[in-house]
């Protein structure tokens, strides 16, 4: 099948999802306290199965199962997405007695997870990180803070990520230094002594806030994966969750692409409908195939990650970038063609608006995408061959 193709049973798929956004989980989300979890919408992910069918998902399932959700009810598809990073780290690295007791309790929609690798001066730079996990006893104890993480305070645990090896030192925020090194991931309950967490407000209310560690106890049950090499398991999260990041930036320009469209050739103004005016349908069409292009760069990226593809962290950074920049533009789009309607409170474009801004910055900013990209298209073995063509060069000046 090729990459830009879907078959019937997936577009039939994607179909009925975004109708189950519109009819059963929009109206749970809109009940919702704002900057809350909700934890009807995720025990309705639940019953409906979406977080069971999240876990078995590849990554070209998941991207469509964000995008779909995400034209109908971005609540609903970023509840069900902090369920899958938070718990992604389990299903990877957890022991038998770990995956037997969170497992059926997030996918039934009953406990709600979160990853917790940010903090005040390790965002980007994630490999910097400086929560300290001190040996005591035959456990740890945790000091330090963590914040911008999603469903935090609320949360039932945290995947955690902490320095375990302060020899490591801090690196490169790519993951390539030593700070990458010396890392380890916990598994966190929300009521271990010592562990506290505040709220914090943003831009589109949604369940984010900052934890405080104060001498919390973790022990080697605890630990998810390795020691010193919990870093490999934050990453390979995020590379399973970084496409369809852009997906979920596909749903949202999909969304405002559509509302466009049906504003445009309903609107009349100046003699005729808003769609008869070269400039609009020239905008509209260019929301149209910046969005398609993004649609296929992110099924590309989910593609190559699925059939174990050599260029997945390319692939996906580059769908990222582009996907969440162009959600932006058509977003911005849309409600410039709708005018002052689309900014009163409660339009959908609105929402949209304040919805489409943040996925340019989590799990990787637009900028640390284009530092990836450029990494890996200037490979050891790109940089090798320019070595060997300067020193052809000199060699020839020699002569």
């Amino acid at each position: 099948m090729p990459v830009f193709s879907l078959d019937p049973v997936q577009t039939d798929w994607c179909a009925r999802l975004r109708a189950l956004a519109v009819e059963r989980l929009r109206p749970i989300a809109e009940k919702g306290e704002p900057g809350a979890v909700n934890r009807p919408l995720i025990a309705a992910l639940g019953e409906l199965g979406l977080l069971e069918r999240l876990f078995e998902a590849g990554a070209l399932e998941l991207c469509l199962l964000r995008e779909s959700l995400a034209q109908g009810c971005t609540e609903a598809e970023t509840a069900l997405a902090l369920q899958g990073l938070g718990t992604y780290p389990l299903v990877l690295a957890g022991t038998g007695g770990q995956r037997a007791r969170w497992l059926p309790e997030v996918r039934a929609g009953r406990a709600v997870a979160a990853f917790a690798l940010s903090e005040p001066g390790a965002g980007s730079d994630a490999a910097a990180l400086a929560l300290r996990a001190v040996p005591d006893g035959e456990g740890w104890l945790l000091t330090g803070e963590k914040r911008w993480i999603s469903n935090a305070p609320e949360a039932d645990f945290y995947t955690v990520f902490a320095r375990t090896d302060t020899e490591a030192g801090a690196g490169s925020g790519t993951g390539a230094g030593t700070g990458a090194r010396g890392v380890t991931a916990f598994l966190v309950p929300a009521d271990r002594p010592g562990l506290t967490g505040t709220p914090i407000e943003m831009l589109s209310p949604h369940p984010i806030g900052a934890l405080a560690f104060d001498s919390v106890p973790v022990t080697g049950d605890d630990v998810l994966g390795e020691v010193d090499h919990g870093f490999r398991v934050a990453m390979r999260t995020l590379n399973l969750f970084r496409p369809s990041v852009g997906a979920f930036a596909v749903g949202m320009a999909q969304a405002a692409l559509d509302a466009a469209l049906e504003h445009t050739e309903e609107r009349r103004a100046f003699g005729g409908p808003l769609s008869q005016l070269q400039s609009v349908a020239h905008q509209i069409a260019e929301m149209a195939t910046r969005t398609e292009a993004a649609r296929l760069l992110v099924y590309a990226a989910a593609t190559a990650y699925d059939t174990g593809a050599p260029d997945v962290p390319r692939r996906s950074a580059m769908a990222k970038l582009f996907a969440t920049e162009t959600a932006q533009y058509v977003v911005d789009a849309a409600v410039q063609l709708h005018g002052a309607r689309a900014l009163q409170r409660g339009h959908p474009l609105e929402h949209l608006y304040r919805e489409v801004r943040a996925p340019r910055i989590y799990e990787g900013a637009t900028e640390v995408q284009r530092t990836i990209i450029a990494r890996e298209l200037y490979g050891p073995s790109r940089g090798e061959r320019a070595r060997e063509r300067e020193q052809a060069r000199e060699r020839g000046r020699e002569r």
